[in-house]
């Protein structure tokens, strides 16, 4: 059944249905003359489809990305903002999928979840929000959110670490953002972590490091980018045991290979720098710490065992197997 929008209102047409890749609220079709009557046949004769209740795509096939997230933020109405797993992908730091789309709320919106979308309220939804096209929660609190949505506390501070520090997003940044929203699940574990972040944690491999090879297995957390001085350049160093009374230096690396120049002279310098003043070091990467936590834990614990680190230690849940 076609339809006609008022010249008046073509320019306010055209504009809302770029900026929500061409869908509406059935609210928005009427104040524009179309009426539901128009809409339930269009519906039928598969010209256009409903997305979810009271939200229609005016064409018909597959919904791209885009479209999926406009119905969705349209169905919660506004104010709303893409969030948790939805906004992770947004900001980059996930891949897109098609699983249902995640949205907050502020606490007391009547919108509930359905096929689709997942509905968060938030009494802090004020604070968590920033301007985007389409909007979302801020990094920090995209990244608190994850970590609030997990099951328990462990998997809580895992999150919070490992996503935190894969993307870049900062201790102060998070610590800020928990102090605005202070009714939040499992807010000792998020303070710990976001401490330890605040501690030199800066990648997601020495989160993996410290979760799965030291607290894992009861080895002395080691001091966290610590400056060294070598052939009259200051670098830093990955881990120090010296804390313990230890030569030894654990390099994590990142990196399958060294691509530049000036790297592989930075750690050929650490290298000898570490030779000249008698210190131990390992060197590993991500597929060590991810494939192999538990040989790595007893590589670096025959290394403070022989130079007369006698603590204790204890072996993680992957030792023991299933």
């Amino acid at each position: 059944m076609p339809f006609h929008i008022r010249e008046t209102d073509q320019a306010d047409w055209q504009s809302l249905s770029r900026g929500q890749h061409t869908v509406f609220t059935c609210k928005q079709l009427r104040k524009f003359g179309i009426s539901y009557a128009t809409v339930r046949a269009n519906i039928a004769a598969r010209r256009w489809q409903r997305v979810h209740r009271g939200v229609v795509a005016l064409f018909s096939g597959p919904l791209p990305r885009e479209a999926r997230l406009a119905a969705a933020l349209l169905y919660a109405e506004f104010p709303a903002a893409l969030s948790h797993r939805t906004a992770a992908q947004e900001w980059g730091w996930l891949s897109a999928d098609d699983e249902p789309v995640h949205v907050t709320v502020p606490f007391g919106t009547s919108a509930v979840p359905q096929k689709g979308v997942v509905v968060h309220r938030s009494r802090a939804f004020r604070h968590t929000v920033v301007s985007h096209d389409p909007p979302r929660t801020s990094r920090a609190d995209t990244v608190i959110d994850l970590a609030t949505a997990e099951p328990d506390e462990a998997a809580a501070e895992r999150t919070l670490l490992t996503i935190a520090s894969a993307n870049r997003v900062g201790a102060d940044e998070i610590r800020a953002r928990l102090a605005a929203r202070p009714a939040y699940r499992y807010s000792a574990a998020l303070d710990r972590a976001v401490r330890l972040l605040s501690e030199g944690l800066t990648s997601m491999l020495e989160a993996r490091y410290f979760l799965d090879v030291e607290r894992a297995h009861g080895i002395p957390r080691a001091r966290r980018q610590v400056p060294v001085h070598a052939f009259g350049r200051r670098l830093l160093e990955d881990c120090s045991y010296e804390g313990i009374g230890v030569p030894l230096i654990v390099r994590l690396d990142g990196r399958a290979y060294h691509s530049d120049a000036e790297t592989a002279f930075r750690d050929r310098r650490r290298d000898n720098n570490a030779e000249l003043s008698g210190t131990a070091r390992r060197v590993y990467g991500w597929q060590d710490v991810d494939r192999a936590p538990c040989a790595v834990a007893r590589e670096v614990v025959t290394v403070l065992r022989r130079e007369g680190w006698q603590g204790p230690t204890r072996r993680c849940r992957r030792c023991l197997g299933p």
